[in-house]
């Protein structure tokens, strides 16, 4: 029995009983299983096998999951480590430049964006969270060249490891960064600078400047409106205008959010939503619905011109 775990009990009406006890017959556990003996002459035979959980991990099991973590931390260690997310921040830079400079676009709703990118006392641009690579393409195409403002916007971003790279991406296109985010309800003692985040956003809307928040971001339900960026739009006294991106075709991945990875060279489209005044008395949940409805239909209408076969009840493209 080498290489095998194993063991001499008593079993007796179904349970184990001490070396001694009254009737007793001697039991195997073996490789988990635990089985009742008796000898009849030269033979043995099995008189119960009766179920057995354990929550034993045998040795090669342990090892297995130890070399596994290991490898894990260490790619993590290695992703987060500044020579790596140098490059992949100059790498998503340079995807990002290229999407937004190679797609044919259709674009809808920006005469009436720019007229309240020109007026409005501060705006919130509010865009999925699976989109973070396409926010440029309406950027470097159309915002940047609008007057005023020009160099008061900024993106709220995690202040994760995952959101470094992309905050030198955007550092790389002229678009600042306020780093900050909702705690993780896991990790409640853990300062995730959301506090902070929000001064900072609030400063910069009652400067007259722009700030783009993620409004399911960081960490979802996907596509579905905190009160995180209606609480900061009260605050400040802006409004809110919803933006849009689409490209086809583009990669989903198996994310929280299914983020989206665009290829160059495709057909596009970006939308400007209708403009949501956020005064201090309204209701924040009513503005939070209202705020859904107009993103909601903002990205079904970027799907739509984008060439995606897009179901009125606003589930995902059908097109791929």
């Amino acid at each position: 029995m080498l290489g095998h775990r194993y063991a001499f009990l008593h079993y007796q009406n179904g349970r184990h009983r001490p070396h001694g006890a009254g009737n007793s017959v001697p039991c195997l556990t073996l490789n988990g299983h635990r089985t009742a003996f008796t000898r009849q002459g030269s033979q043995v035979r099995t008189l119960h096998r009766p179920p057995f959980k354990t929550n034993q991990v045998s040795l090669p099991a342990a090892v297995a999951q130890g070399a596994k973590r290991s490898i894990s931390d260490a790619m993590k260690s290695l992703f987060r480590s500044k020579p790596v997310v140098v490059l992949i921040g100059f790498l998503i830079w340079f995807w990002m430049a290229l999407i937004g400079r190679s797609v044919r676009w259709t674009i809808e709703g920006a005469a009436e964006a720019k007229a309240s990118w020109a007026t409005a006392p501060g705006v919130v641009v509010a865009i999925w969270h699976s989109r973070i690579m396409l926010i440029p393409s309406g950027w470097t195409r159309l915002i940047r060249h609008w007057p005023g403002r020009t160099a008061d916007v900024a993106m709220l971003i995690s202040m994760s490891g995952d959101g470094e790279p992309v905050a030198r991406a955007m550092r790389h296109l002229g678009v600042g960064t306020i780093r900050g985010s909702a705690g993780n309800k896991k990790k409640a003692k853990k300062d995730k600078g959301g506090a902070r985040a929000i001064i900072d956003a609030v400063k910069l809307l009652k400067a007259g400047g722009a700030v783009c928040i993620t409004p399911d971001g960081p960490r979802g339900p996907s596509e579905q409106v905190s009160l995180g960026a209606i609480l900061i739009a009260q605050r400040a006294g802006s409004p809110i205008l919803p933006f849009a991106v689409t490209t086809r075709p583009a990669k989903r991945l198996n994310s929280w959010d299914q983020f989206i990875i665009p290829f160059p060279f495709t057909k596009g489209a970006i939308v400007f939503g209708e403009l949501l005044e956020t005064p201090r008395e309204a209701d924040p949940e009513t503005l939070r619905a209202e705020l859904q409805l107009r993103l909601d239909a903002a990205t079904r209408r970027s799907e739509r011109l984008a060439g995606y076969d897009v179901s009125p009840a606003g589930a995902e493209p059908a097109a791929t």
